[in-house]
């Protein structure tokens, strides 16, 4: 471990947009590539002063990478889009050779990434979750009520009617911030795609995430059985709009998009 009193470190980083078909689209995330395991406090201090929805650190062990997530404020068990972005850096700018990533994480075991021209695949384990009735004043999310709620590992995922219930909700962070979960999902099925969500979580640090590769892990099952089909494409409304294709595997998912190098540069410490 290097501790918090080192200094003149210099440390790569990338910003990467996941899930996007453009820049400015899709979920930015930042990705360093590190030599070894830097002191938690460092790494919380880059999250932070980053301020995206995830900054993913890893480290090469032999032929494969440990995986970190980390948000302006907390460390999280998954995240798709910053590890589409960090495998679309080890592709394209860090040398890996092969079409397929293994990253292991220790809150979640082995991830892989595979390559297929343009677009990156995630391997993710599905989530499992359960209708419930909501804790407290949870179906007071939002402006409009929910047909029905579920609550995985660490999510509820709303679902609403249709697609413009989605495009037009309105949330109450104020009650959000108080659930005891990640955050929530909204969802329903799609006009032009099978299936549209948004994702808000200010408990972790961002009010509405422009594209949340992990609530796939529980849309995609929801959706594959609720159409009949493990084959979907899917749409996040956010403002930013990210563009995903999920496969449904029973306790896997695959997960596929493109990204967009936005920027890179250098951390001085």
């Amino acid at each position: 471990m290097i501790c918090d009193t080192c200094f003149h470190m210099n440390i790569k980083i990338y910003q990467v947009d996941a899930f996007a078909l453009k820049a400015f689209s899709g979920n930015s995330a930042a990705v360093c590539p590190l030599e070894q395991w830097l002191d938690d406090a460092i790494l919380h201090g880059i999250a932070m002063e980053n301020n995206l929805a995830e900054t993913a650190f890893y480290v090469k062990q032999a032929d494969r990478y440990q995986i970190r997530w980390i948000t302006p404020t907390v460390e999280v068990d998954l995240c798709g889009h910053a590890t589409l972005a960090t495998a679309f850096v080890l592709f394209n700018y860090e040398n890996h050779e092969g079409d397929v990533i293994y990253f292991d994480s220790i809150r979640n075991g082995e991830l892989t990434v595979s390559r297929q021209g343009k677009l990156l695949t995630l391997n993710f384990p599905t989530d499992v979750f359960e209708e419930v009735k909501p804790e407290d004043n949870a179906a007071d999310s939002f402006n409009i009520k929910p047909r029905a709620i579920y609550k995985g590992k660490t999510d509820y995922m709303f679902v609403f009617e249709k697609e413009e219930d989605i495009a037009n909700i309105i949330p109450d962070y104020s009650v959000i911030s108080k659930l005891d979960v990640r955050g929530i999902i909204v969802t329903a099925k799609g006009n032009e795609v099978d299936f549209v969500s948004r994702f808000f979580g200010p408990q972790s640090g961002i009010n509405e995430d422009p594209v949340t590769g992990s609530a796939h892990t529980t849309l995609t099952p929801y959706w594959a059985k609720k159409l009949g089909k493990n084959k979907l494409s899917a749409l996040q409304l956010s403002q930013r709009r990210g563009y995903l294709q999920c496969k449904y595997l029973g306790d896997r998912a695959e997960i596929s998009g493109e990204c967009v190098l936005y920027m890179t540069g250098e951390i001085v410490l």
